[in-house]
C-alpha cells in the first residue's frame, strides 16, 4: 500500500486538534478529517460552552503550544466549595472545602471557553506543514489491509496510512467501522449547560451542589460570569430548556441561590443526555479510539474533556516511542500498551463518576445523611483533602510526559 500519511485522525474537535498537535511535534505527518466547516470552528461568538481543565492538561496544552494563545482568557480555579441540599433550601452544614493554598502546583484547574481553545487550535494546525487538515467531509468507510489503512471521504478521495485513530465522539463511525461494541447506560438525566452574568465577584470559586435529582455545577468563567452544568431528569431538562430565556433564569434561581446577587443568561444554551458509554476495546487492527469515542462519563468530576487529554497524552508517546525503534506504529502489539496503559484510569474514572452520581443524585434519608457526613469527614481531614486536589487536578499515578508539561 502506498501510505499518503503515517496517520489519519478522523475527528477534528477539541481531543482531535490537540492530538493531531501532539503527533506532528514528533514528525509524524497527520491528516486530520471533520465534517466541520472552517468557519464554524473559528466562530467567535460564545455558545455557552466551556471546560474545567486539569493543572496536567494544562500543562499538555503548553507542551503542545496552545497554551501561550488562551491564557489571558482563562481563569484559575483557586477553591471548591462540595455541598448537599435540595433547591430552594439551601446547603447542608456539612460541606467540603478545597484551597489551592494546599497544594504546591498552584490553582487546582482553569475554566476556558470552548470557543479560544477551538480557535487556538485551528491556527496552530494551520501552521504546521506536517498535519494536512480537511475540512467539510466525513469518512464514508475504512479498510485495514496488513501494511496500512484506508479510509474514503465523502468528497470522493481516499486516504492511506499506517493508522487511523476515531476522535469522532461518542457516535463513532469508526469504531463502528472496527465492530467494536460499546456497553453503558443512560441515567436518565440531561445536563442543562449556559454561562450566566452576575453582580459580585466569584473570587476563583468552583461550587457542585448535590441536589436529588442530580448536581448544579458552578464553575468560575473571567470576569463576573460562571458556567453552569445543571443536571435534572430527562423529562423536567426538557420542560426547562422549552422556556424562555427570563423563565429559564427564573427556574435557576431557587437552585443557585443569591451568594452572587443577580443572574442573567450571558451566551448560548445546550443540552445533552448523560449516561455511561464505554467502547469494549479502544484498539482494533491500525485503529485506536480516544476520547469520548472511547469512553463517556458523567460530568459530576469534570473529567470528561481532562480524560480525553490522558489518552492523547499516553498515545503519543506509545506511538513516538515506538517509532523511534522502528517499529510499524499499527501493529497490534504497539496499540497494546497504549490500551494496558490507558484501561485502569478509565475504568477507575467511570466506576467512580457512576458510583458518585447515584449516591449523590437521589433523596433517601440515610443515604443523605451518610454522604453529608462523609463530606465533613473528607473536609476535617487535610490529608485526604489533599489527595483529593491531586488527583482532581490529574497529578497522581503513571504520568505521560506531556501531562507533565514535558516534550516527548
Amino acid at each position: 500500500m502506498a501510505l499518503e500519511f503515517d496517520i489519519i485522525v478522523a475527528g477534528g474537535g477539541l481531543n482531535g486538534s490537540a492530538l493531531a498537535l501532539a503527533l506532528a511535534q514528533s514528525e509524524f505527518s497527520v491528516a486530520l478529517i471533520d465534517p466541520l466547516e472552517d468557519q464554524l470552528v473559528v466562530d467567535d461568538e460564545f455558545d455557552g460552552r466551556s471546560y474545567a481543565l486539569a493543572v496536567a492538561s494544562q500543562r499538555l496544552l503548553g507542551a503542545i503550544g496552545i497554551w501561550e494563545q488562551v491564557a489571558e482568557n482563562a481563569q484559575p480555579i483557586l477553591e471548591v466549595v462540595v455541598s448537599d441540599g435540595r433547591a430552594g433550601e439551601g446547603a447542608s452544614p456539612l460541606i467540603l472545602e478545597l484551597d489551592h493554598a494546599e497544594i504546591e502546583e498552584g490553582p487546582m484547574g482553569f475554566m476556558i471557553e470552548d470557543r479560544y481553545l477551538r480557535q487556538a487550535l485551528h491556527r496552530s494546525i494551520a501552521d504546521n506543514p506536517l498535519i494536512r487538515s480537511m475540512r467539510g467531509v466525513r469518512v464514508q468507510s475504512q479498510s485495514v489491509a496488513s501494511d496500512g489503512v484506508t479510509v474514503c471521504l465523502s468528497s470522493g478521495k481516499s486516504v492511506t496510512a499506517s493508522l487511523l485513530i476515531g476522535c469522532d465522539g461518542r457516535n463513532t463511525q469508526i469504531g463502528e467501522g472496527a465492530n467494536i461494541k460499546r456497553e453503558g447506560w443512560s441515567y436518565g438525566q440531561t445536563a442543562l449547560v449556559c454561562a450566566i452574568s452576575h453582580e459580585r465577584p466569584h473570587n476563583g470559586t468552583a461550587h457542585q451542589f448535590f441536589m436529588p435529582h442530580g448536581p448544579l455545577a458552578i464553575l468560575p468563567l473571567p470576569g463576573n460570569r460562571s458556567s453552569i452544568v445543571w443536571s435534572e431528569t430527562t423529562s423536567e431538562a426538557e420542560r426547562i430548556h422549552a422556556l424562555s430565556d427570563a423563565d429559564y433564569i427564573e427556574a435557576l434561581k431557587p437552585r443557585f441561590g443569591d451568594f452572587l446577587g443577580k443572574i442573567a443568561l450571558c451566551g448560548q444554551r445546550a443540552t445533552y443526555p448523560l449516561g455511561l458509554s464505554l467502547a469494549q476495546s479502544t484498539v482494533a487492527e491500525r485503529l485506536v479510539l480516544v476520547g469520548d469515542a472511547a469512553h463517556v462519563v458523567h460530568p459530576i468530576t469534570g473529567q470528561g474533556l481532562n480524560s480525553g487529554l490522558k489518552d492523547i497524552a499516553a498515545l503519543a508517546e506509545v506511538l513516538t516511542m515506538a517509532m523511534r525503534r522502528g517499529e510499524d506504529i499499527g501493529r497490534m502489539d504497539v496499540l497494546e500498551r497504549y490500551r494496558k496503559w490507558r484501561s485502569f484510569d478509565v475504568s477507575a474514572t467511570a466506576l467512580a463518576t457512576d458510583t458518585f452520581n447515584r449516591v449523590f443524585s437521589n433523596d433517601n434519608p440515610t443515604i443523605r445523611l451518610g454522604r453529608d457526613l462523609g463530606l465533613g469527614l473528607v473536609n476535617a481531614l487535610p490529608g485526604l483533602r489533599r489527595n483529593l486536589m491531586r488527583e482532581a487536578a490529574g497529578l497522581t499515578g503513571d504520568l505521560p510526559k506531556l501531562l507533565q508539561g514535558r516534550a516527548i
